[in-house]
């Protein structure tokens, strides 16, 4: 079918609309009845005035008797996305050819993909600011049931639920939705873990809608723009490529976990845990304890052994950009993907991984390790991270005065503090921790734990993300620490 043709729909008030398909839109175009009695399809030589869709944001086109219907997403004033749908008839002898064009415009949208899915989806109702459950009834849920998805809902009720929920789950679904924050993405992936058939259940993607308070897992995957916006993301469960993310092994005790964002201690931590009753916030919460933070300004003391890969912050930004380039071309890297073991089962992970041993010990304010550039939107911690270059990076911060910290603040949304001689930042393959005073908050992906020695070692490309990239989305502009430009081997992407 020519892509140049278009389908004139005709209303009820004498106003037709004219959907033109290119092979990279839709352009939708509203006119009086002059077109009324024009043929049902026509070479469009004149550009008339409309509204131009990316397919990408095309969500169905359906013939139902004589009614034709399309639903896409279009950015409002604000920058969100909303559904919404244009309807209209044609006559009964062009029945035909307008199932022709929804064939048509839904394998350009879908690329060739199946749009109807079968997903599970986990809701947590306290979540964040606890509007999970409103969030997927009024912006999420329309647009997967106008993809024509099956829906297989359930609320979490406690803590741990969703855990036991994805570990007795059948693997038949092509995606795991989770709508709340990191936390219950936490559980997920522990879910996973704990399944009969591990190897099989953590190839099924996993994707966030943002309910919670820093939703970083989201900011990612989508970016800045998008990360923060439900119908985006739902998008993005129809259309995202599957991505490897690797995952890590998470060990205190007898006690083994799997962790797919961070471990923060010192201050970062202690602003997570005493901003929980202000979670209907959103993550405003994190900056109101951050300043609370820089006033304490408590110090962490801890030994550090670290298996460092890489510690020059230069090569790691060169490391970025030459992936990024490299993935733009549709090369993937080659590493391996880690062996399932059970989550209790206590080991050396870190034996074979690449690296030599470093020990830290010299008082901090806080460490935060892990992987994807951001823990919150206020807050670019990793930006030179890889979702699977098999490494964690560890950001450590060295003591320094309250006006510093403060003037840190300016910038860490585009990860300025990553050039700041204070952090100490280092790319490894395991870590082990071990606090030297009884006192502290330990995070993980955003959930307390015993404030212990711990060791954590990477499983590399163990987990699946859904993905509208086949990298992280944030860029990280090459700002140094006074907010000059500074040069790199690879100053751009294609």
């Amino acid at each position: 079918m020519d892509a140049r043709r278009a389908l004139v729909l005709e209303h009820s008030n004498g106003v037709a609309t004219t959907l033109t398909l290119t092979d990279t839109s839709l352009t939708i175009s509203t006119t009086t009845d002059t077109l009324k009695h024009q043929s049902f399809l026509f070479s469009s030589s004149t550009k008339p005035s409309h509204s131009e869709i990316p397919l990408h944001n095309v969500i169905a086109a359906t013939v139902s008797g004589s009614t034709v219907e399309v639903s896409y997403l279009a950015r409002t004033t604000k920058q969100r996305l909303h559904m919404k749908q244009v309807c209209g008839d044609v006559t009964e002898k062009d029945v035909p050819l307008a199932t022709e064009w929804c064939t048509s415009i839904t394998q350009l949208a879908y690329q060739g993909g199946n749009p109807s899915k079968s997903l599970k989806v986990l809701i947590n109702p306290h979540g964040g600011p606890g509007k999970a459950r409103q969030i997927f009834a009024q912006k999420v849920e329309p647009v997967l049931r106008a993809a024509g998805c099956t829906l297989d809902v359930s609320l979490t009720t406690r803590a741990g639920h969703a855990i036991d929920i994805v570990q007795n789950m059948a693997l038949t679904y092509d995606a795991l939705v989770v709508v709340s924050g990191d936390g219950l993405i936490h559980e997920v992936f522990n879910g996973l873990a704990k399944h009969a058939m591990p190897d099989k259940a953590f190839c099924i993607p996993v994707a966030q809608i943002p309910a919670g308070s820093g939703n970083g897992l989201s900011l990612n995957i989508l970016g800045l723009l998008d990360g923060l916006d439900p119908c985006a993301a739902a998008l993005n469960v129809l259309k995202g490529q599957p991505m490897k993310v690797d995952l890590f092994s998470f060990t205190q005790g007898n006690q083994r976990r799997i962790s797919f964002m961070s471990q923060t201690v010192g201050l970062m931590a202690d602003v997570d845990i005493e901003t929980e009753h202000l979670r209907w916030m959103g993550d405003l919460r994190f900056v109101w304890g951050f300043l609370r933070g820089v006033v304490t300004r408590k110090t962490c003391k801890m030994e550090l052994s670290m298996k460092v890969v890489e510690q020059d912050k230069s090569q790691m930004v060169d490391a970025l950009y030459a992936r990024r380039k490299s993935a733009a071309k549709g090369a993937a890297p080659a590493l391996p993907a880690a062996d399932i073991t059970p989550v209790n089962d206590k080991q050396g992970d870190e034996v074979d991984s690449p690296g030599n041993w470093v020990t830290f010990e010299k008082p901090i304010l806080w460490m935060v390790a892990g992987k994807g550039p951001y823990v919150s939107r206020s807050l670019m911690q990793f930006p030179v991270s890889h979702p699977d270059d098999g490494l964690i990076d560890i950001s450590i911060q060295e003591i320094v005065g309250r006006k510093f910290l403060l003037d840190a603040m300016e910038g860490a949304e585009f990860g300025r503090s990553y050039w700041f001689s204070s952090n100490r930042y280092v790319k490894g393959s395991a870590y082990r921790a071990k606090p030297l005073t009884n006192s502290g908050v330990l995070m993980v992906d955003g959930e307390a734990f015993p404030f212990e020695e711990f060791q954590i070692a990477v499983l590399p490309r163990l987990g699946t993300l859904l993905s509208p990239y086949p990298h992280y989305a944030p860029d990280f502009k090459v700002v140094d620490a006074k907010g000059t430009m500074r040069e790199a081997t690879v100053t751009s992407l294609p």
